[in-house]
């Protein structure tokens, strides 16, 4: 079950002013920074890309480790799963939340490239920006104070799977796959990205393991989520940047 912050604690509204302040000049730095390459977190490697146009037919393992090695690289995707387990402990509800995640990503990835589904590449990937900022505030317990309830989890944690889903589509779009032996290929890449989702999961899950055993986890949480909600909004303003740079 999650718990959004420590059971009778207080939100230190007044203490992380300076952190606001710090997370609000990281957002503009960044958006500085990558405005001059806003094709950063779009970029397929060339190599892969080659190989892909290059074959026809069933290429079983060659998309499964494409799926895996998009998964592992994807810190958009990462970022979003960690605020997702950041509060869960029973293995129970973490194979609940991840796999809604997994269902909803993997229909929409499946969907969106078999059917030619094109969308604007950064526009997706600033809605998925948008995903870590929600749930970092999720994490926080900002929508408890702000609506007086709390949003539905597994649902919001489904629907942003779509999203995520439609961002791996606009990748595999990307390698320009042969039509030929494309629906197979299109699952061997989904085993790879749940192969990866499950390395870096496990990854995930025993570097918090050990942070909760400090003393420091409910500390410092508050804060992890807030530089969590930065990191979401920096990646949503690298995105909208470049969307606007290239329709220029």
């Amino acid at each position: 079950m999650q718990r959004p912050y420590p059971r009778g604690g207080v939100h230190p509204v007044a203490i992380i002013r300076w952190q606001t302040a710090f997370a609000t000049l990281a957002i503009f730095t960044a958006l500085t920074i990558f405005s001059a390459s806003p094709t950063f977190a779009h970029a397929v490697a060339e190599g892969d890309k080659g190989y892909i146009q290059e074959i026809t037919g069933v290429h079983f393992m060659p998309f499964v480790y494409l799926g895996a090695k998009h998964m592992i690289t994807g810190y958009d995707h990462l970022l979003f799963l960690a605020g997702v387990i950041f509060f869960l402990y029973r293995m129970k509800d973490i194979g609940i939340y991840v796999t809604l995640f997994a269902i909803g990503h993997s229909t929409t990835m499946i969907l969106g490239v078999y059917y030619n589904i094109t969308m604007s590449s950064f526009l997706i990937d600033a809605i998925i920006g948008l995903s870590v900022v929600y749930k970092a505030l999720d994490n926080m317990g900002a929508f408890q104070r702000w609506l007086g309830f709390q949003p539905n989890t597994k649902a919001a944690t489904l629907i942003f799977g779509l999203f995520h889903g439609f961002g791996l589509a606009t990748k595999v779009q990307e390698y320009q796959i042969a039509p030929d032996g494309l629906l197979i290929n299109l699952m061997a890449f989904n085993v790879g990205v749940e192969i990866g989702q499950l390395l870096a999961l496990a990854m995930i899950l025993i570097a918090m393991s050990f942070w909760r055993r400090s003393d420091s986890f409910w500390k410092h949480a508050y804060t992890a989520n807030v530089w969590m909600m930065t990191a979401g909004f920096v990646l949503t303003g690298m995105h909208l940047v470049g969307y606007f740079k290239n329709a220029l």
